[in-house]
């Protein structure tokens, strides 16, 4: 299992820093690797990351919530010539940019991935995909100040061919996932919570694709997830 991050590299001298976009995919790619890393399945078609599509990404994006933990932040993102922990003034404000701009973003990612099972509910390919998708945008009363996040021309996932056709909304499926699983470490008040953490390794982590995965996600979360976590996660409520 290999995690290959290409950073930029710093000029000679220097030291080597990330962005917290960068240290996000970082923790993102490791949760990937975990998956595969504690797998208890033996055969490879049902082990890792061989699960289902709509499942796949709930490892990866739910390790990204402990990356801004205080606790996990005050050990890596120090600074780099004090050495001192990310002050918690600062912490707050980089916080509260993540919800800067979160409708705009939902409806754009929204509408490419509702273009994208358009395409896979016709019984045939359109004659001019543009006329198509502009027509499915208007029935779906698109605004017309936000675009759609990938245009057709450039919507590499709608025939990619590997899993991900008619698979784009996965993503913001797995976000519920994720948002209501690490919500259930946070009910708990402990980012760590054991009991909680062996449920998840064993359930989600461990099984792969043994099971189905609402077995599995209600065997670790005691119950189905649920968008509000989602809502509260990206500022719409």
């Amino acid at each position: 299992i290999y995690n290959i991050m290409n950073f930029a590299k710093p000029p000679a001298g220097e030291a080597a820093l990330l962005s917290v976009d960068e240290a996000k995919t970082l923790f993102h790619e490791f949760g990937h690797a975990l998956h595969g890393m504690l797998t208890d399945v033996t055969w490879p078609s049902v082990s890792g990351t061989s699960v289902s599509r709509d499942f796949v990404e709930l490892p990866s994006q739910l390790y990204e919530h402990w990356l801004t933990v205080p606790a996990v932040l005050e050990k890596h993102a120090l600074h780099v010539k004090t050495g001192k922990p990310m002050p918690k003034a600062l912490l707050d404000k980089m916080l509260a940019t993540r919800t800067f701009g979160a409708g705009f973003a939902t409806v754009e990612f929204t509408a490419s991935a509702l273009i994208d099972m358009s395409y896979h509910a016709r019984p045939d390919a359109p004659a001019e995909p543009l006329r198509f998708e502009a027509e499915t945008l208007e029935k779906l009363h698109m605004p017309v100040t936000i675009a759609m996040r990938h245009r057709t021309p450039h919507f590499g996932h709608v025939f990619a061919g590997d899993g991900y056709s008619a698979g784009y909304y996965s993503y913001m499926w797995s976000e519920v996932l994720d948002a209501d699983a690490f919500s259930a470490f946070e009910e708990t008040g402990d980012a760590f919570n054991p009991k909680l953490a062996e449920r998840l390794r064993k359930n989600i982590y461990a099984a792969g694709g043994s099971k189905d995965p609402e077995e599995l996600y209600t065997a670790f979360r005691g119950k189905m997830p649920s968008p509000e976590a989602m809502m509260v996660k990206r500022g719409l409520v």
